[in-house]
């Protein structure tokens, strides 16, 4: 019977081991669930974080993407007005050539005429001369 008896040190003392281990166990508990909400909050903050980071990366992008538009439309009206500013300088050349080529056409015309007039007015005098020498010839002649 001896061996059924223990020591009452012994009870008591395994006991307390027993209420230390249960009280370490319940704050063991404690921290995990503390850690485990801690690690949960943690993780709710990144990922609200990265949610926000995204979204402003997402707008960021689309406001990149609007001002590229711009710019695009900004440059082909400028091209487009070039072109056309060009078309227009073109087309003034092409209508001051014509004018110049009328011109120097009615220039010419007029030169033709007016050396023809001339030819014709120094050949009207030739003749005249001619003819007025003729006569004098034969005035003196007869009166010779």
């Amino acid at each position: 019977m001896a061996r059924q008896r223990v020591k009452p040190d012994k009870t008591n003392k395994s006991q307390s081991e027993v209420m230390d281990l249960r009280a370490t166990i319940v704050v063991l508990r404690e921290r995990l669930e503390i850690l485990s909400f801690d690690k949960d909050k943690a993780v709710q903050r990144a990922v609200l974080l990265s949610s926000d980071e995204i979204q402003q990366l997402k707008d960021m992008a689309s406001s990149l993407r609007n001002e590229l538009e711009n710019l695009r439309f900004e440059k082909d009206a400028a091209v487009q007005r070039a072109v056309q500013s060009s078309a227009d300088e073109i087309q003034q050349l092409k209508n001051t050539t014509s004018s110049l080529r009328s011109e120097l056409e009615s220039l010419r015309f007029e030169k033709d005429a007016a050396v023809q007039r001339a030819v014709q007015s120094s050949a009207d005098e030739i003749q005249q001369l001619k003819n007025t020498i003729a006569s004098l010839r034969s005035g003196m002649e007869g009166k010779k």
